[in-house]
């Protein structure tokens, strides 16, 4: 059984679709006070309806516009939610662009600019942005969605040299901050899933998916990963979750 979370205080990176959204869901619905970011404020806005909708507290769910991609708007971001709050207990960098192609030259400059800005430079400014209301938590941690492509030897994914750029260095990244922020007590959480699938925490698939040995593992899988995590005792430091491949 997951912890409640109703003393946790959360934020949440590109939390407007896909798994963003399942992790907004699933924090809430654990009672934790949650601060959700995407990259238009609409999206944001939309998600934290749902979450109202399901009996949250409205002055415990908080939307903001965020572009990862832009210094400026992550450190605006960091600065609204130090404005509500004088800590957060947990920061949870989701953002990352993919960018689908085994052929280099499928993608334009554009599209390698935004992939590596999003998920390896927008992951490095949100964690630097947010340290300072980290470090005034009892119980810091900080979860990373790497990927399966971020893994050394990695190649089963069709996903773009660009995104596998991207989740290299977001692992590099979380390696060494780790080791450098275990002595002021920030455990940092990393995780490396293959392809998944996310099934919709407000429909009859969340309770019903299939999760045997054989079945692709599932958003669901994911969140109870995340929440056994960070339920652990201070003295317990899991660094990273890695999973076989269906």
């Amino acid at each position: 059984m997951a912890p409640e979370l109703d003393q946790h205080r959360v934020v949440i990176t590109a939390a407007g679709r896909d798994f963003g959204r399942t992790l907004a869901l699933r924090f809430a619905g654990r009672g934790a006070e949650v601060h959700l970011s995407a990259r238009t404020l609409e999206a944001a806005e939309h998600v934290r309806e749902e979450i109202r909708a399901q009996g949250h507290d409205a002055d415990r769910v908080h939307a903001y516009a965020c572009d990862l991609t832009d210094p400026a708007s992550v450190r605006a971001f960091a600065a609204a939610v130090a404005a509500r709050t004088d800590h957060v207990d947990v920061l949870v960098n989701n953002g990352s662009r993919y960018q689908h192609g085994t052929d280099l030259l499928s993608a334009t400059d554009e599209e390698v600019t935004d992939t590596l800005a999003s998920g390896a430079t927008g992951t490095v400014l949100a964690t630097k942005a947010f340290l300072p209301l980290l470090l005034k938590s009892a119980k810091p941690d900080i979860v990373t969605m790497v990927s399966g492509c971020g893994e050394s030897g990695h190649h089963r994914s069709d996903a773009h040299a660009a995104f596998y750029a991207a989740k290299s260095a977001q692992a590099g990244f979380t390696e060494i901050l780790s080791r450098r922020l275990r002595d002021q007590g920030v455990r940092v959480i990393s995780l490396y899933p293959p392809d998944f699938d996310n099934h919709d925490p407000l429909s009859e698939s969340w309770e019903g998916a299939p999760r045997t040995a054989k079945d692709p593992l599932t958003s669901q899988s994911l969140v109870d990963c995340i929440f056994f995590a960070i339920g652990q005792p201070r003295d317990c430091f899991i660094k990273s979750f890695h999973f076989e491949q269906v």
